[in-house]
């Protein structure tokens, strides 16, 4: 019989890959999302804000037990404690997957460190993607999690087909800043700046900046009028700016396929899903020393300094790391990994392992209730 999940959210790319990679059969069922209280849901969460984070929800509905992901932002610690007390009620048990100790849409950590005490605390098991944040978790509250990695971004079909295309220009390096919204942990001039001066230095290197249209046009609700100024200064041949709308998911994947390295230009966070789908692309990724990227596997890291300011030459020095590989060489093996296995390979034997990690964790929470 198949274990009954409330997954919050279930339709959430990362969530979809949890289960297992066909033709293998998959012993949980994830139960759908429910429709969202509001009708403006932000583009790319239409299950914004979930509604089985509802102690009536909860109630009435039949589930083994919950995992939480996502969502929470909106709630406050009362209201998660509700959330648990209920599932306590129910017999249910609590799973958590920390993906943030820093939510990246918040500049002040302070709410989103209240909202962890509850789930942590209060999860009958805890699981996140890296050692680092397994032992940051430890060390702040005594709960030692399970570290199961994240699965891939890209569906299999399309990451094989992307592999094949090789969309890569062998004669140019192209490094991707993708600014999108300008979220609070984004940098913006200063990276940009120290970017371009490392760029015009690697012979066929191109910084390709794409943002939306909400920060780059005045009529845009998150214009930064600086930001836009200093873009349209510096737009040129070694400057390539695209300005648009939120990318679908193949206008992503086409994206990352395209680019030699992909910078994120982040102050604060903790683990990447943009990462991952540029793995899943064989793009490799430029991050910063911040939250755990590197323990995800980032390929090259640069520094913030203690005082906020960015390390402008540990930033130039990744940055010409990252075009030192040959660019045929890198063309070429862009749908390996480092061992010479395809990534299509790699990807689903890891989702398998990870499907069976997380049945494991929920047969042992069921079997302690």
């Amino acid at each position: 019989m198949a274990l009954r999940v409330a997954s919050v959210p279930a339709s959430h790319v990362y969530i979809r890959h949890l289960s297992s990679p066909a033709p293998l059969q998959d012993p949980v069922q994830r139960l759908p999302d429910p429709p969202p209280a509001r009708r403006d849901a932000p583009t790319g969460a239409p299950w914004w804000p979930p509604a089985m984070l509802d102690p009536e929800w909860i109630t009435t509905h039949d589930f083994d037990l919950m995992h939480v992901h996502f969502g929470f932002d909106a709630q406050t610690p009362a209201q998660l404690s509700s959330v648990a007390d209920a599932l306590d009620a129910k017999g249910a048990p609590l799973v958590y997957t920390v993906h943030d100790l820093w939510n990246p849409h918040h500049e002040d950590s302070a709410l989103h460190e209240s909202q962890l005490e509850v789930l942590v605390t209060r999860a009958k098991a805890v699981i996140t993607l890296s050692q680092q944040a397994a032992a940051e978790i430890e060390a702040r509250w005594g709960v030692r999690p399970r570290v199961i990695p994240h699965p891939h971004v890209v569906d299999l079909d399309r990451m094989d087909a992307h592999a094949r295309a090789r969309q890569r220009e062998t004669g140019e390096f192209r490094l991707g800043v993708h600014l999108k919204s300008l979220r609070a942990n984004m940098a913006g001039i200063p990276l940009l700046q120290a970017a371009i001066g490392a760029v015009t230095e690697i012979p066929g290197g191109v910084l390709q900046v794409n943002v939306h249209r909400d920060v780059f046009e005045e009529t845009g609700n998150r214009h930064d009028a600086e930001l836009a100024a200093w873009l349209r200064a510096h737009a040129g041949s070694r400057l390539d700016l695209r300005v648009h709308d939120y990318f679908s998911d193949p206008e992503l994947f086409d994206y990352l396929a395209s680019l030699h390295a992909s910078l994120l230009p982040y102050r604060f966070g903790t683990h990447s899903g943009w990462m991952e789908a540029a793995h899943d692309l064989g793009t490799p990724v430029i991050a910063p020393d911040v939250g755990c990227y590197r323990s995800q596997g980032a390929d090259h890291v640069y520094r913030w300094r203690q005082d906020g300011a960015l390390d402008v030459p540990s930033l130039q020095q990744a940055i010409r790391a990252a075009a030192g590989q040959p660019r045929r060489a890198a063309a070429e093996s862009a749908g390996q990994t480092a061992s010479g296995e395809s990534l299509v390979a790699w990807r689903t034997r890891q989702r398998a392992e990870i499907a069976a990690a997380h049945a494991e964790v929920y047969r042992r929470v069921l079997s302690e209730t």
